[in-house]
Protein backbone atom coordinates (compact mmCIF):
# COMPACT_ATOMS: atom_id res chain seq x y z
CA UNK A 1 0.00 0.00 0.00
CA UNK A 2 1.29 3.46 -0.96
CA UNK A 3 1.89 6.16 1.59
CA UNK A 4 0.07 9.43 1.39
CA UNK A 5 1.74 12.75 2.07
CA UNK A 6 -0.48 13.16 5.12
CA UNK A 7 0.66 9.76 6.53
CA UNK A 8 4.26 10.79 6.04
CA UNK A 9 3.66 14.12 7.75
CA UNK A 10 1.78 12.56 10.70
CA UNK A 11 4.22 9.71 11.14
CA UNK A 12 5.55 9.60 14.65
CA UNK A 13 8.55 7.73 15.89
CA UNK A 14 9.25 6.37 19.31
CA UNK A 15 11.63 8.36 21.37
CA UNK A 16 14.62 6.61 22.52
CA UNK A 17 17.75 7.41 24.33
CA UNK A 18 20.11 9.32 22.22
CA UNK A 19 17.63 9.38 19.34
CA UNK A 20 17.40 11.77 16.51
CA UNK A 21 16.59 15.43 16.95
CA UNK A 22 12.79 15.69 16.86
CA UNK A 23 12.75 19.04 15.08
CA UNK A 24 15.15 17.85 12.44
CA UNK A 25 13.12 14.65 11.86
CA UNK A 26 9.87 16.65 11.66
CA UNK A 27 11.45 19.13 9.25
CA UNK A 28 12.70 16.25 7.07
CA UNK A 29 9.31 14.53 7.20
CA UNK A 30 7.64 17.79 6.11
CA UNK A 31 10.05 18.07 3.19
CA UNK A 32 9.55 14.41 2.20
CA UNK A 33 5.78 14.87 2.51
CA UNK A 34 5.85 17.93 0.23
CA UNK A 35 8.12 16.23 -2.30
CA UNK A 36 6.00 13.09 -2.19
CA UNK A 37 2.86 15.20 -2.62
CA UNK A 38 4.48 16.98 -5.59
CA UNK A 39 5.47 13.62 -7.07
CA UNK A 40 1.96 12.27 -6.66
CA UNK A 41 0.60 15.42 -8.32
CA UNK A 42 3.14 15.02 -11.13
CA UNK A 43 2.03 11.40 -11.52
CA UNK A 44 -1.62 12.50 -11.69
CA UNK A 45 -0.72 15.22 -14.19
CA UNK A 46 1.26 12.72 -16.27
CA UNK A 47 -1.59 10.21 -16.14
CA UNK A 48 -4.02 12.91 -17.25
CA UNK A 49 -1.61 14.00 -19.95
CA UNK A 50 -1.19 10.35 -20.96
CA UNK A 51 -4.99 10.01 -21.25
CA UNK A 52 -5.14 13.20 -23.32
CA UNK A 53 -2.27 11.94 -25.50
CA UNK A 54 -4.05 8.59 -25.95
CA UNK A 55 -7.21 10.44 -27.00
CA UNK A 56 -5.21 12.66 -29.32
CA UNK A 57 -3.35 9.62 -30.69
CA UNK A 58 -6.68 7.90 -31.40
CA UNK A 59 -7.91 11.08 -33.11
CA UNK A 60 -4.69 11.29 -35.16
CA UNK A 61 -4.96 7.62 -36.09
CA UNK A 62 -8.58 8.17 -37.13
CA UNK A 63 -7.50 11.26 -39.06
CA UNK A 64 -4.67 9.29 -40.67
CA UNK A 65 -7.11 6.53 -41.60
CA UNK A 66 -9.51 9.11 -43.04
CA UNK A 67 -6.67 10.77 -44.95
CA UNK A 68 -5.54 7.41 -46.32
CA UNK A 69 -9.08 6.61 -47.42
CA UNK A 70 -9.38 10.06 -48.97
CA UNK A 71 -6.06 9.62 -50.72
CA UNK A 72 -7.11 6.22 -52.05
CA UNK A 73 -10.42 7.68 -53.23
CA UNK A 74 -8.62 10.62 -54.82
CA UNK A 75 -6.24 8.24 -56.60
CA UNK A 76 -9.17 6.12 -57.79
CA UNK A 77 -11.04 9.23 -58.90
CA UNK A 78 -7.93 10.51 -60.64
CA UNK A 79 -7.44 7.17 -62.36
CA UNK A 80 -11.10 7.03 -63.43
CA UNK A 81 -10.94 10.64 -64.58
CA UNK A 82 -7.80 9.94 -66.58
CA UNK A 83 -9.38 6.85 -68.14
CA UNK A 84 -12.54 8.81 -68.94
CA UNK A 85 -10.45 11.60 -70.46
CA UNK A 86 -8.57 9.09 -72.61
CA UNK A 87 -11.86 7.51 -73.73
CA UNK A 88 -13.30 10.94 -74.48
CA UNK A 89 -10.17 11.87 -76.42
CA UNK A 90 -10.33 8.65 -78.42
CA UNK A 91 -14.03 9.24 -79.10
CA UNK A 92 -13.34 12.79 -80.26
CA UNK A 93 -10.57 11.54 -82.54
CA UNK A 94 -12.86 8.84 -83.97
CA UNK A 95 -15.62 11.38 -84.55
CA UNK A 96 -13.15 13.77 -86.20
CA UNK A 97 -11.84 10.96 -88.42
CA UNK A 98 -15.41 9.99 -89.39
CA UNK A 99 -16.25 13.61 -90.13
CA UNK A 100 -13.03 14.05 -92.13
CA UNK A 101 -13.78 10.87 -94.11
CA UNK A 102 -17.33 12.09 -94.76
CA UNK A 103 -16.02 15.45 -95.94
CA UNK A 104 -13.46 13.71 -98.16
CA UNK A 105 -16.18 11.50 -99.64
CA UNK A 106 -18.35 14.54 -100.28
CA UNK A 107 -15.41 16.35 -101.90
CA UNK A 108 -14.59 13.32 -104.06
CA UNK A 109 -18.23 13.05 -105.11
CA UNK A 110 -18.30 16.77 -105.91
CA UNK A 111 -15.05 16.45 -107.89
CA UNK A 112 -16.52 13.57 -109.91
CA UNK A 113 -19.70 15.56 -110.51
CA UNK A 114 -17.67 18.61 -111.57
CA UNK A 115 -15.55 16.45 -113.85
CA UNK A 116 -18.74 15.16 -115.45
CA UNK A 117 -20.01 18.73 -115.85
CA UNK A 118 -16.67 19.80 -117.35
CA UNK A 119 -16.74 16.78 -119.66
CA UNK A 120 -20.32 17.58 -120.70
CA UNK A 121 -19.41 21.22 -121.24
CA UNK A 122 -16.36 20.23 -123.30
CA UNK A 123 -18.43 17.94 -125.48
CA UNK A 124 -21.08 20.68 -125.88
CA UNK A 125 -18.31 23.15 -126.74
CA UNK A 126 -16.88 20.75 -129.30
CA UNK A 127 -20.36 20.15 -130.72
CA UNK A 128 -21.10 23.87 -130.91
CA UNK A 129 -17.66 24.57 -132.33
CA UNK A 130 -18.01 21.92 -135.00
CA UNK A 131 -21.58 23.08 -135.81
CA UNK A 132 -20.33 26.66 -136.01
CA UNK A 133 -17.51 25.57 -138.28
CA UNK A 134 -19.97 23.71 -140.49
CA UNK A 135 -22.37 26.66 -140.40
CA UNK A 136 -19.62 29.14 -141.13
CA UNK A 137 -18.24 26.89 -143.81
CA UNK A 138 -21.66 26.56 -145.41
CA UNK A 139 -22.20 30.30 -145.10
CA UNK A 140 -18.85 30.91 -146.79
CA UNK A 141 -19.80 28.47 -149.48
CA UNK A 142 -23.13 30.25 -149.82
CA UNK A 143 -21.39 33.60 -150.06
CA UNK A 144 -18.99 32.21 -152.63
CA UNK A 145 -21.90 30.69 -154.52
CA UNK A 146 -23.76 33.98 -154.38
CA UNK A 147 -20.70 35.80 -155.62
CA UNK A 148 -20.32 33.29 -158.43
CA UNK A 149 -24.04 33.53 -159.20
CA UNK A 150 -23.71 37.33 -159.11
CA UNK A 151 -20.96 37.22 -161.67
CA UNK A 152 -22.90 34.84 -163.82
CA UNK A 153 -26.10 36.75 -163.50
CA UNK A 154 -24.34 39.99 -164.29
CA UNK A 155 -23.06 38.39 -167.37
CA UNK A 156 -26.42 36.86 -168.30
CA UNK A 157 -28.74 39.60 -167.09
CA UNK A 158 -30.17 42.20 -169.34
CA UNK A 159 -28.86 44.88 -167.11
CA UNK A 160 -31.83 45.02 -164.75
CA UNK A 161 -29.67 44.33 -161.70
CA UNK A 162 -32.08 41.74 -160.46
CA UNK A 163 -30.73 38.41 -159.43
CA UNK A 164 -32.67 35.22 -159.06
CA UNK A 165 -31.89 32.53 -156.50
CA UNK A 166 -33.16 29.03 -156.20
CA UNK A 167 -34.51 28.92 -152.62
CA UNK A 168 -34.10 25.14 -152.27
CA UNK A 169 -30.42 25.36 -153.19
CA UNK A 170 -29.80 28.16 -150.67
CA UNK A 171 -31.52 26.21 -147.88
CA UNK A 172 -29.50 23.10 -148.70
CA UNK A 173 -26.33 25.15 -148.47
CA UNK A 174 -27.33 26.57 -145.10
CA UNK A 175 -27.90 23.12 -143.65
Amino acid sequence: MALTPLEIKKQEFKKGFRGYDVNEVNSFLDKVSRDYSDLLQDIKDMQQKNIEMDIQLREFRQLEKTLQQTLIQAQETSTRSLENSKKEGELIIQQAELKANKILDEVRTEILRMQEVVSTLKSKKESITSRLKVLLSSELELINAIEVDDKESKDSSLGTGKQYFNVDEVLKKLK
